[in-house]
Parts: C-alpha cells; structure tokens; sequence
C-alpha cells in the first residue's frame, strides 16, 4: 500500500477487518468523503495533544502522492477509520499498538474483544453507534483515554474496571439503557468523573495479597573478626496532605485516605523490624500521635524536625507541616546527639553575594535530621574484645531534598550542605568522644545517610556522593553563578586547592548498586531510584538488602502506579543489612589499617 489517493484499498487492509460486502473499503475518510488506504495515510492532522472536542468531527488528512511514494517516502499515520456496517474486526487491528485515534462508530459490532486493551497508545475511541450490549473489563486498563464515546448503543451495565481511566475527560454515553443510578451520577455536574471515582472506588481489589520480596545476600559475616551486625530502613511514607485524587488519579480515594494507608505503612515498617529507621514525608501531628507512641512500645526512640516553614505558620497547620525523622532500638544504640540542618539558612549563610543561591536555594525549606548513637558493646559478641576500646559510634543521617526536576541545581547544593554539616558533626564529636581518632578524619566515626534525593542515579547529586566530588561547572548546576559560594562546602576549605572541583573526604557508597532496585518511586508518570541509603565503606559493609517487589506481577496485575489498595505510598522501602567493624585504640600510637 504505497499508492496515491485513489478509491482502492490494500489488500494488507482488507485483512485488518472482516464485512460481508467484497465492496468495504478499510479507508479513512476526509470530510468531502474522499478516502486513503490505510497504508498511505499520512500526517494524520487534528488530534490536539491535551484535550479534543468530540463534538468537531472534521478529520483532515495529507495524502501521499505517487510520487513521494515512489522516492520511499514513509506513512506516520497513528488515527484509524473503520467503517462500513462492520459486524466483526480481525485480530490484526490489535497489532496496531502506535495507534492513538480508533474510529469504529457507525458499524454493527455487538461486542469489543478484550484485546482492545492491547492498544495501549490510544488516547480517543469512538465506539458509538454501534450495538454493543457489553464492554470487556479490560478497557479499564487502557490508561491513556482521554476520550471514550459509546453514546447509542445497547449497555445496560458498565463494568467497574471503567473507573481505572483517570485521565478520560470526555465519556459519551447517552442513548443508552443504561439503569437510572448511573444515568443519575453521569448527568450532575462533572458526571465523568463522579461516576468514574465511583466506579474506581467499588472495584474489587485484585489479588489479595502482595507478594513478597526477596532478600538479596550480598556477602558473608565476618567470623574472624568482633563486628556488629544492624539493618536499616529507609522509606518515604508519603504524607496525607500530598495523597490527593489529583496527583495519583488511579488509587481508590479510599486506599489514599490516611486511616487506611497508615495501617500499611505501620505494617510495612514492623514487618522490616529495622534497628534504624529512616521516614521521609511525616506529618508533625503523625509522628506525635502514631510513629513516636507505636514505635516506643516497639523499644525505639527517635527524633524528628519538621520542614523550616512549620516556624512561619500557625499552629494548625503547623500539625500537618512534613519532615524528617529517625527511629533506633535502644536495646542496641543509646542517643549521644541529635542534629538538625536546615538548608535555607545555610543558603542566606554561605550565599556569597549569589543570586541564584537566594533566589532558587534560600526559598526552598527541605531539611536533613542526624543522630550521633553509641552501638551498645554486647552486639559485637562479648567484652573480651571490647576492653579499652573506645566508644562505638555511629552517625545517621535522614534528608528530603527538593522534589522539582527543573531544581537539579538546587538538589546538588542541598546535598553539598548535608554532607558539609555532617563532616563538621564528626570533627567535633571525634575531638570530644573520640581522642584516640584523628580530628581531621571524618572517616573515623562510620556514618550512614539515608535520603530522598529525587535524583537519579546519573545524577550529579549521586556522583557526588559516590565518588567524593563533582565538577564546579557540572550540568547539574545550569551554568548558574554559584562557583563563589560553592567552595564553602570544599572539604579542604574556601582556601584550599581544589581543581575545579567540589569535594569531600566521606568514602561513601550506596547499599543498592547494580540495579539492585529498578525504582524506588514507583508512580504512573515516573518510576525511578531516588531513594539512597550510603554508608561509610571503609568501616561497614552490606551483607545484604530487601530486593524489589516483582515487576511481572506489577505487569499482569495492570498496576500503573502506587498508592495501590495494597502499597500504601509511592515509595517502596529500602533496607539493608550492616556489618560494622569494631574500631580498636591505636596500639603504640599507630592505628590498625582497616581490613577492607
């Protein structure tokens, strides 16, 4: 079918549908009712990106000559006509996977297979006129309507699956007998989307259960050596004021309501029974009433900060103001200290003069939470090894950096300032806790940081955690004027040499590396790894971690993005395993080298 604009059809397209008359064309018809083979429709014009109106039928269509045929010009055609009185299609149509138009209006179909789902690329359908008396439930899996008409036909009843379009914004469905319940829903104002959130909200949830994910041995326990042994989760629980039908148009309203998501989210952090634990997006009022009192009862102690505007608000809405906190068990760790940073202060301290560090860092409140705990000795196995030794600390770290993909800039800043705090925790608290340690090694007291970074792993802010520094002129920066102020977050100071480079002296890696985990967020518009948990290499290891939840059962369960009546938020959690290598005194001044 390379041919110009003539009456005649391929005969690849006849295939496409099945028609008594040997006449049927396979066609897409202009408004002057001339027509195109399928094959030769080209540069299909009049589908807006966001929105069309149904009620404008003019389909305008470029039809290719013979001649641009000829020279191998190529179709792009992605809407489609059937008509013709057609009773039946081929199962070839559901091939046509590109397609984003589907006219079948105006035949004589009495059913629509269930593999229309296959043509998951379809934004509009047109289905009206036609006399169907059933649709299939796999429709509710053809997430990218936006259009669906199935105005006169003979449905009596929609199946509930109808619901899981949450971006269908026009439902044709007049002229059918359908039960006056619904007529009654769909006629009020916004009818679409009532009946649509009710039919989401009365769908049976399918399968019953989650199925569970594995556990990721990376490495044996040392035998030889005294170590500790301590796991540690890191999940973004997401908040109630952020779970709304607008950003996660797919979840039940029901399974977003917070009396029901809290339960799973409790669970899911029980069932981890981490020893440290790191929560991102809770609510101020939440942490006093659920996470605190439920957790204490667990044997956990913790600590929380809300974001900086919880300072500028009133007190009620200083109750649902998120943060950051950190929970551990204090039959194994005891807190020595507790910190707060707080980056729009260190952006008005150290903004230099910089515009773009006040005017696009100050204005953002994300803030990072650290714990310095003393590991009690009995987890290293007994006090035999222990005598003399110093105290064993380790520092935690929780932060939230900036959601916005256009604030790349300010992410990797934040990020500077978290590790540049936490470098000047450790110096301190070594000359204080630890005298046998060299002050200037922020290396001597093991640290763990757990964060939503919302970067991706090729992000700047990852680079610059894993390998110990990033480029003054990164991509990630924008080529915005932030190369004075930058050099405060220098490991070696604003006066020492750094070759155009920003740097730090943590031996960090992540606990999930090698695609361990092919997302972390796990949304209808993205699904990514934003979520890290670093910890210090030359001090601990990663014996092993929770692996992902499957994704062949995401796939055959059709679900699009989370929250999910059985995922409570839109993170999955990390956890991780620890082993932590007991830091001896120096013997005759000299410290050990490190066995890793």
């Amino acid at each position: 079918g390379g041919g110009g604009g003539g009456g005649s059809v391929s005969r690849r397209g006849l295939g496409w549908a099945r028609c008594r008359a040997a006449t049927f064309r396979f066609s897409c018809l202009s408004e002057d009712g001339g027509d195109v083979s399928a094959a030769a429709a080209e540069d299909l014009i009049g589908m807006p990106k966001e929105k069309y109106d149904p009620k404008d039928l003019r389909r305008i269509y470029a039809i290719m000559s013979l001649e641009e045929a000829a020279n191998g010009k190529k179709s792009q055609w992605a809407e489609l006509e059937i008509s013709g009185k057609v009773r039946s299609l081929s199962t070839s149509l559901w091939s046509l996977t590109h397609l984003t138009v589907l006219h079948l209006n105006d035949n004589n179909l009495t059913r629509v297979p269930p593999d229309i789902a296959k043509l998951y690329n379809l934004a509009y359908l047109d289905l009206s006129s036609n006399k169907l008396r059933s649709l299939p439930a796999e429709i509710g899996n053809m997430v990218s309507l936006r259009d669906l008409l199935l105005n006169n036909n003979l449905l009596r009843v929609l199946p509930y699956e109808l619901g899981r379009l949450f971006q269908l914004q026009t439902l044709g469905l007049k002229g059918n007998p359908l039960s006056q319940d619904i007529l009654n829903l769909y006629q009020e104002p916004d009818g679409t989307r009532k009946l649509l959130n009710y039919m989401l909200d009365n769908l049976a949830v399918h399968p019953e259960q989650l199925p569970q994910r594995p556990w990721v041995t990376l490495k044996e326990r040392d035998e030889v050596l005294p170590t500790a042994l301590f796991t540690v989760m890191c999940y973004n629980v997401l908040c109630d004021k952020y779970a709304t039908r607008q950003l996660y148009g797919y979840c039940p309203s029901w399974a977003l309501n917070w009396e029901y998501r809290k339960k799973g989210i409790m669970e899911e952090i029980v069932n981890c029974d981490a020893d440290i634990l790191s929560l991102q997006e809770v609510e101020t009022e939440q942490y006093f009433n659920l996470f605190l009192p439920e957790l204490k009862q667990r044997g956990y102690d913790g600590f929380f900060c809300p974001k900086s505007r919880a300072k500028l608000v009133s007190e009620q809405e200083r109750k649902h103001v998120d943060g950051c906190a950190i929970f551990f068990k204090t039959e194994k760790f005891a807190l020595v200290q507790k910190h707060t940073v707080e980056f729009n202060q260190l952006a008005m301290a150290n903004s230099d003069g910089s515009e773009a560090m006040l005017n696009r860092v100050m204005t953002k409140d994300n803030i990072g939470v650290a714990v310095l705990l003393e590991v009690h000795k009995d987890l290293f196995g007994g006090a035999k090894a222990l005598h003399g030794a110093d105290k064993q600390l380790i520092l935690v770290a929780n932060a939230h950096m900036h959601w916005d993909p256009e604030y790349s800039d300010v992410k990797l800043i934040q990020t500077m300032m978290i590790i540049s705090e936490l470098k000047t925790i450790l110096e301190k608290s070594a000359i204080s806790l630890r005298p046998s340690c060299p002050s200037a090694d922020p290396n001597c007291i093991p640290l763990v940081l757990c964060a939503d970074l919302n970067s991706l792993p090729d992000s700047g802010v990852v680079e610059y955690l894993s390998t110990g520094g990033v480029a003054q002129n990164h991509k990630d920066f924008k080529e915005l004027r932030y190369n004075e102020c930058l050099t405060n977050f220098n490991c070696n100071g604003k006066n020492g040499t750094s070759d155009g480079r920003i740097t730090h002296d943590f031996q960090l890696q992540s606990a999930y590396e090698n695609n361990l985990m092919p997302y972390t967020n796990y949304t209808f518009d993205f699904k990514g790894v934003i979520d890290y948990i670093f910890y210090s290499k030359t001090l601990m290891k990663v014996l092993g971690v929770l692996g992902p939840l499957d994704p062949q059962w995401l796939a055959d369960n059709s679900i699009t993005g989370c929250p999910h009546p059985h995922i409570p938020s839109d993170h999955f959690s990390l956890l991780m395993q620890l082993e932590l290598q007991l830091s001896l005194p120096p013997l005759n001044g000299v410290h050990l080298p490190s066995r890793r």
